[in-house]
């Protein structure tokens, strides 16, 4: 057969618009959303530079998807507040929520409420476990807690006092405080537990409780808190003190940064956050698509969504002051 240079033409480009037209309906994923469909992020205490990182993960997977996203919350620490934003933005029927509950069991009935009317809810690094939510994001509290008990021990010679700051009623500090204190009794009987108070994220009250509790144990070695505001008060009154105290904290802030860099800080354990926000928006969109799923059980005669997943471990990272620079929430932010 032989073909003109007309013809070879015509069928290099009948050939390419076959392949062309084959590429395109191949690329018609079901893993993308409709025009407007939104997805929400609720928090507390919204100015906390913890939430960042984990917005632009969950917007990374969302604008990946084609997807709408917002950011929404209470700037306070006030249970009640962030109940009324959830519920502020339920009113704009999002297709689903991710939510930090700041307590578990007052979010119980506003998270049923938002399943029964349509929004699917998906918690992340604090939970409410008793209520509908589809699934549940975070780094593993209790490895947290075995390797901050596992450190100090070892930095303190496996013997010494230590203190706890804590913030009650938010499941993952909660899990972060208790297990640590377990894990030390059972493995290191002869560290002692000299101090214990409640600040709830508030560097002020760390400030104060800390500065007592070293006049009252002069001999105190170690602190573990479970988040990184308190620390920054906590800190402070180790440093006015002259005192030394090896202290330990979850997550990070701009200024428990610059500690961990001067040495003031041991270490701070981190969760991935990054990967909490796109995994946590890969769980939520899962939800509210669940006709792409078909797990091997009785989803249909129950009449549950089959996107049911109780905990996914985003994991964690060590903070030193040899990888400090990496944590720089400037430098990520740079031309985002």
């Amino acid at each position: 057969m032989r073909l003109t240079l007309t013809g070879l033409a015509a069928t290099v480009t009948l050939s390419v618009a076959t392949l062309a037209g084959a590429t395109a309906a191949s690329a018609q994923s079901k893993f993308a959303c409709e025009p407007g469909e939104t997805y929400i992020m609720n928090v507390m205490v919204s100015a906390h530079p913890y939430w960042v990182p984990v917005y632009e993960g969950f917007k990374q997977a969302a604008e990946a998807m084609g997807c709408e996203t917002i950011f929404s919350g209470t700037p306070e620490y006030d249970i009640t507040k962030q109940i009324a934003s959830f519920e502020q933005d339920l009113v704009k029927a999002p297709a689903g929520f991710l939510m930090h509950p700041m307590q578990a069991d007052p979010f119980i009935e506003p998270i049923n409420r938002a399943i029964e009317s349509g929004s699917v809810v998906v918690t992340f690094a604090a939970d409410s476990p008793k209520s509908n939510r589809t699934g549940y994001i975070t780094s593993d509290n209790l490895a947290e807690a075995k390797f901050a008990a596992e450190e100090i021990a070892k930095q303190l010679g496996g013997k010494g006092e230590y203190a706890v700051l804590e913030n009650p009623g938010q499941s993952n500090h909660d899990l972060r405080v208790t297990a640590f204190i377990a894990y030390l009794g059972e493995h290191y009987p002869d560290m002692k537990l000299v101090g214990r108070q409640a600040t709830n994220q508030d560097a002020n009250k760390a400030y104060s409780a800390v500065s007592a509790m070293l006049q009252a144990n002069p001999d105190l070695g170690a602190m573990w808190i479970p988040e990184a505001s308190s620390a920054e008060g906590a800190v402070a009154a180790i440093l006015e003190a002259k005192a030394d105290v090896i202290v330990m904290h979850a997550d990070v802030t701009p200024t428990t940064l610059e500690h961990i860099k001067e040495g003031n800080v041991h270490m701070a354990l981190n969760p991935n956050q990054g990967m909490q926000g796109y995994m946590g928006f890969i769980m939520t969109f899962m939800a509210a698509h669940p006709d792409l799923i078909d797990p091997f059980n009785d989803y249909k005669r129950s009449g549950f969504n089959p996107m049911q997943v109780p905990f996914v471990d985003n994991g964690f990272s060590v903070i030193t002051k040899a990888n400090a620079e990496d944590f720089d929430l400037g430098k990520y932010m740079e031309g985002r």
